[in-house]
């Protein structure tokens, strides 16, 4: 019973907590954006404690330039229509207490309405309901309220524009080399399981295997965009975007390749026999395979693994594969692995 509450108590820790830590210096740029949002609307909009500003300065500091831009319009839209709809519900309604829950009700159905963003339909009651909780709501201290949010909005976005705004090219350099790598140990697998007998368990490991390339496909597209995303609006983005368009065009080859590999790997899977590797069209085959793997490295700038991969750094398919009619349970598996093969080829020779 102990143990049980233990791993429910667990469970719930990890819900709260994320997988990743925030980067220090956005810590230390959010921290510098509240401070300068407090002090400037508190010396520009006198009389109440600059908490809107504050507020809108925690929100508008994103791990981007052009996150922060996003948020910092959604938090002023937002602020702005729950400032406008408080004010207009108090003056019509007087200052009692169930005002707050009108507002706070209408203000939902308000950005339902309109189709507003997730962000901005709950920045909405949340202003209203501050607003009706914290002042008297009158049309001063809405201007009041707006200025502030406003103020504290493009001062969090000078902030993270001017102090070391995030670059976020590794990453995807990172994700797309380590696709690049997975398929080429794939290629590589298949020419050990087209030069020489292996079990069952091998091949339906292999496939297991590749069927994790889609997922890696996936991380490094989307690895790609946030580094886009992280360009976007930055000057010291200049020098990485050709960089990034180089990455982004990689990943379109990348992407008929995982197609072509698993294809490659299924068909072995299915119709593989101890006796395949003895058909002579296999080990030209298994070398073209190996020379695949070792161009794709090449041409992802990846380190060379493994004592089997070619030596020699010229184009795939240099000369036609003499194909000998083969037994007539292996013409399947022969003739699709040559076409997935030419595919293949056209990918890794193409400009």
């Amino acid at each position: 019973m102990a143990r049980w509450q233990l791993r429910r108590t667990t469970a719930w820790v990890s819900r709260i907590r994320a997988v990743g830590r925030v980067p220090f210096l956005q810590v230390v740029k959010t921290s510098v954006a509240a401070i300068a949002a407090w002090f400037a609307a508190d010396a520009l909009i006198a009389e109440e404690p600059p908490i809107f500003a504050v507020i809108a300065a925690l929100i508008v500091v994103q791990p981007s330039v052009n996150q922060s831009l996003g948020r910092a319009l959604e938090r002023s839209i937002g602020v702005i229509v729950g400032v406008v709809l408080a004010t207009g519900i108090s003056l019509l309604f007087g200052s009692a207490a169930w005002i707050i829950l009108v507002a706070v009700v209408v203000s939902i159905l308000l950005a339902w309405a309109l189709r507003l963003s997730q962000q901005t339909s709950n920045q909405i009651p949340i202003s209203a309901m501050l607003v009706l909780a914290l002042g008297a709501a009158s049309p001063i201290y809405a201007i009041d309220r707006i200025a502030e949010t406003v103020l504290g909005a493009a001062i969090a976005f000078v902030v993270n524009l001017l102090i070391v705004p995030p670059v976020l090219i590794e990453p995807a350099r990172r994700e797309v080399r380590s696709l690049a790598e997975e398929i080429a140990r794939s290629l590589e697998r298949l020419a050990l399981a087209a030069s020489e007998p292996v079990g069952r368990g091998a091949l339906e490991g292999n496939l297991v295997e590749v069927r994790l390339l889609r997922p890696m496909l996936a991380r490094a597209q989307a690895a790609v965009a946030t580094a886009e995303d992280s360009l976007a609006l930055n000057w010291r983005g200049g020098r990485h975007r050709g960089e990034l368009a180089a990455y982004d065009d990689e990943l379109a080859r990348l992407g008929v390749l995982v197609t072509r590999v698993a294809g490659m790997t299924r068909t072995m899977r299915d119709h593989y026999d101890d006796s395949l590797h003895r058909e002579p069209v296999m080990e030209q085959i298994a070398s073209e395979l190996r020379r695949a793997a070792h161009d794709l490295r090449i041409r992802a700038a990846l380190p060379e693994v493994g004592a089997d991969a070619a030596s020699d750094t010229g184009p795939l398919l240099t000369a036609p594969l003499v194909v000998v009619s083969p037994h007539p349970e292996h013409w399947v598996v022969i003739g699709s692995m040559l076409e997935d093969l030419r595919r293949v080829h056209e990918e890794l020779t193409a400009d």
